[in-house]
Formats: C-alpha cells, sequence, structure tokens
C-alpha cells in the first residue's frame, strides 16, 4: 500500500496523562503535514486544537477513557462538551463491567445516549478486547451495529494489551455493514499497519506511524 494512502488511515494519537500543550501542537503540525485521518488527544486540549488546526484536520477525543465506568449521563456531558469545543469525533469506552454481566442492553443503550450527542459526528465505541472474551467481543459486534455507532475499537492502548490481527479478523466477520473499524493500541510498524488495514480495519490509532516517517526523513 502506498504510504500516503495508508497514512489517511490515521489517528495520529497522544493521550498520555503527561501530554503538555506544546506536544499535543506537535502532533497536530504532524497530523496535517503527512494528511492523517485526525489527531486524537485529551479533552482538555480539544477547544485549543481545533482554534489551531481550524478545518485542516479532523480532531478526535476520549470520553469515559481509559476505564468506561463512568455514568452514561457523564460521559453524555463530557461528549456535548467536547463537541461543543470542536471535536470532529468521539471515541468513547464502554462500561466493561456490563459486558462481564452480560448487561448489553445497558451497553447498547449508552451508546445509543451517546449516539444521538454525536448527531452526524462520527462515534467510535472502544470495547477493550484483551478483557473479553471472543464470545463477548461477538456480542459487542452485535450491539454496537445495533447502536447506530461509526466504528467499533479495540483498544485504549491503557490495558493489558492492545490490538491483534485476531481481533480485527473477529470484528470483521461480525460487525454490521453499517460499522467500520478500527485498530488501536501497539501498533509499531509500517507493517503491521498495512496488515491491519488488509484485514479490514478503516482506522489505526498510533502515534509511531508518523514518528517512523519523520525518523526516516520523509
Amino acid at each position: 500500500m502506498d504510504i500516503k494512502e495508508l497514512v489517511k488511515h490515521v489517528d495520529h494519537t497522544l493521550l498520555t496523562q503527561t501530554a503538555t500543550w506544546e506536544e499535543i501542537r506537535q502532533i497536530c503540525d504532524d497530523a496535517v503535514h503527512y494528511g492523517t485521518a485526525s489527531v486524537c488527544i485529551p479533552p482538555c486540549y480539544v477547544k485549543k486544537a481545533k482554534e489551531y488546526v481550524g478545518e485542516r484536520m479532523a480532531v478526535c477525543t476520549v470520553i469515559g477513557f481509559p476505564n468506561g465506568y463512568a455514568t452514561a449521563e457523564t460521559k453524555a456531558l463530557e461528549a456535548k462538551e467536547a463537541l461543543e469545543n470542536g471535536a470532529d469525533e468521539i471515541d468513547m469506552v464502554i462500561n466493561i463491567g456490563w459486558v462481564k454481566e452480560g448487561r448489553y442492553d445497558l451497553v447498547g443503550a449508552e451508546i445509543k445516549t451517546l449516539k444521538w450527542v454525536c448527531q452526524d459526528k462520527i462515534l467510535k465505541v472502544i470495547i477493550e478486547t484483551c478483557l473479553l472474551t471472543d464470545e463477548e467481543k461477538i456480542q459487542m459486534c452485535r450491539v454496537v451495529t445495533e447502536s447506530g455507532a461509526d466504528y467499533i475499537k479495540t483498544s485504549t492502548g491503557f490495558s493489558t494489551a492492545g490490538a491483534t490481527f485476531d481481533d480485527v479478523r473477529l470484528f470483521a466477520k461480525h460487525v454490521g455493514p453499517n460499522v467500520r473499524i478500527k485498530a488501536a493500541g501497539g501498533i509499531s510498524s509500517l507493517e503491521d499497519a498495512e496488515k491491519f488495514l488488509e484485514l479490514g480495519a478503516d482506522r489505526l490509532g498510533t502515534s509511531r506511524i508518523v514518528r517512523l516517517l519523520k525518523a526516516s526523513g520523509c
């Protein structure tokens, strides 16, 4: 795959607790330069980042991050504020405890609430695959499909593991045609990035791809 085409699928990401505005500004500059799909940044920087990049780059942020156990009402308020501050895309973390209890009705209702808040803005649903069984992942493919969300996403990158090829294969087999796939967490090489896309991912959450390009002088 052409590297310029691959980069169009990257959400250039910086979500570390220590992230400063100067670091956020730098990834915004890099994202614009390389033509990534978006920058994915903490909610506290959304307003400043959107004012900085304007329409040159989509700004994505995270809701209920990284543990997912805030109330649905809290997540809705977080999302509303982020959108008012200029966010173009929202990546929300589900309540994983509800999945473990089999309360897929509650998980689905929460996602529907967030999608109602997002309206025509993109909503991605992080299910944290490393904490789920294959059956739970399949059930979440169903729930995300029925909820009206735009993407199912593998991971926060803050738990015990990130994206795997097997999980993306599983998603591709079980999500509906209205749901796209985002692989995130631990994507460390151009070869792996291309493999995820070949398997059915549409977005890649990573900071390393752009770093690799910068290091190679591209």
